[in-house]
């Protein structure tokens, strides 16, 4: 399948950092870089309640390197069921996070890149939706808004006003309802080797 990531590489072949996917050389680089920007905190939210022991959707793993390949910024998204819909039916989504740049590389535009990227790349790929927890003022701008997750709830504590979705196809979330579950791949050793 082709996907967007060539030409995204091509993009920022000139710039101080590009985006590319994750691959298992990556793991503890970006361990290290989550540690650094969010601290022990994120493994309190409910968001990863949702990661927890699954792995991120195909191809949705990405990280943003420097010139001499070091991992300084990384998003993945996560596959899982936005509630229902009028019919009883699950309704898939995706969820996106943690999205993060190393703090020494902040204000250079990489957690944008890295979002544009996800996005274009989950789009691409053929997903209905991506929610994620964040601030509105900084989302509002990738498509992201509170009133399309309106009748969806996070699974654990949550501010309502940070629980923001985008469709990428029109009317996808429009009829769904409930709590968000997980609905990706367990990780194990198959799992592992197909995240990255």
């Amino acid at each position: 399948m082709a996907t967007v990531l060539g030409s995204v590489r091509a993009f920022f072949a000139q710039s101080a950092y590009s985006i590319d996917q994750e691959n298992p050389g990556d793991v503890v680089a970006r361990e290290r870089l989550l540690d650094r920007a969010m601290g022990e905190a994120r493994f309190r939210n409910s968001s990863e309640k949702l990661r927890r022991g699954r792995v991120p959707a195909d191809g949705l793993a990405l990280v943003a390197r420097d010139p001499d390949g070091y991992v300084i910024g990384t998003v993945r998204l996560w596959n899982v069921e936005a509630g229902v819909d009028a019919s009883g039916n699950a309704v898939p989504a995706l969820l996106l996070g943690p999205l993060a740049v190393d703090p020494e590389h902040e204000g250079k535009g990489i957690g944008s890149a890295l979002m544009r990227a996800a996005v274009t790349e989950a789009a691409t790929r053929g997903h209905g939706a991506v929610l994620l927890v964040g601030d509105a003022p900084y989302y509002e701008r990738f498509g992201f808004f509170a009133d399309k997750a309106k009748h969806l709830v996070m699974p654990g504590p949550s501010e309502r006003d940070r629980f923001l979705a985008l469709e990428l196809k029109q009317g996808w979330l429009g009829g769904a309802a409930g709590v968000l579950v997980p609905s990706g791949r367990r990780f194990g050793r198959a799992g592992l080797r197909k995240a990255a």
